[in-house]
């Protein structure tokens, strides 16, 4: 079979949906990222947040706090690697039994295609989990520096290296989030494109689906509402 026999196995409208699929995941991370100035996102917030937090584990003393909240965000990201490893390897294992699988929609009358059809939907879901995978990875290691340079901010505030460490600590563990954040967002994705397995427009419906989720939570929650908010001021 050639490539040509190969993409005549997919209507225009598949190609249309799967372009809208990626394309959705790419602008989302890129809106999310880049918010405009006068309506930011929660992960820019939270940006602003992270270099706080390392500004007051300065004086903070023990830091044994600070020390537990990276190690519980190292826990997290080996949670989700190891969550994604499963999925992936569950795919793979699906992707050895497609004629089943093709057997399987033909009774449940989804449609009758030939097994390389279901063979590249399902690899489109593995693809978008080994980013996801390897995005979690990436974030579980910066962590890990993260954790290094805090242990580096010297114990003395007055200390001339004290400010600067914080920063550089601050500014990887905003890039260790932002890591996580996209591997998440990839995870959403990758469930939307199982949808494709029931067709098409199913597929362009889970991808609307899961943009309107994302776009609400980044630009119009009420955790996004409580971070602007600037808390009372309490003092007598």
């Amino acid at each position: 079979m050639t490539w040509i026999d190969r993409a005549l196995l997919f209507s225009p409208l598949d190609y249309v949906a799967v372009t809208c699929l990626i394309a959705g995941w790419l602008w989302i991370g890129w809106r999310i990222e880049n918010p405009a100035p006068n309506k930011p996102s929660v992960s820019a917030l939270m940006d602003e947040f992270r270099h706080d937090w390392m500004t007051q584990m300065i004086t903070r003393q023990p830091r044994v706090f600070d020390a537990q909240l990276v190690g519980n965000m190292r826990q997290s990201t080996t949670f989700f690697a190891s969550t994604s490893m499963i999925a992936i390897g569950g795919g793979l294992a699906l992707f050895g039994n497609t004629e089943r699988l093709a057997g399987v929609a033909e009774d449940l009358a989804i449609g009758s295609a030939p097994a390389m059809v279901w063979e590249i939907k399902i690899l489109i879901v593995i693809l978008l989990l080994s980013n996801a995978f390897l995005k979690f990875v990436w974030s579980h290691r910066l962590f890990g520096y993260c954790a290094v340079l805090m242990a580096a901010v010297p114990n003395d505030p007055d200390d001339p290296h004290c400010a600067p460490r914080a920063s550089q600590s601050a500014e990887i563990s905003i890039t260790a989030a932002r890591s996580f954040n996209k591997a998440l967002r990839t995870i959403y994705f990758a469930l939307a494109s199982t949808a494709w397995m029931l067709g098409p427009v199913p597929l362009l419906l889970a991808t609307a689906v899961t943009l309107a989720i994302l776009y609400r939570r980044e630009f119009a929650s009420h955790s996004r509402r409580v971070l602007l908010k600037l808390p009372p001021n309490t003092e007598s």
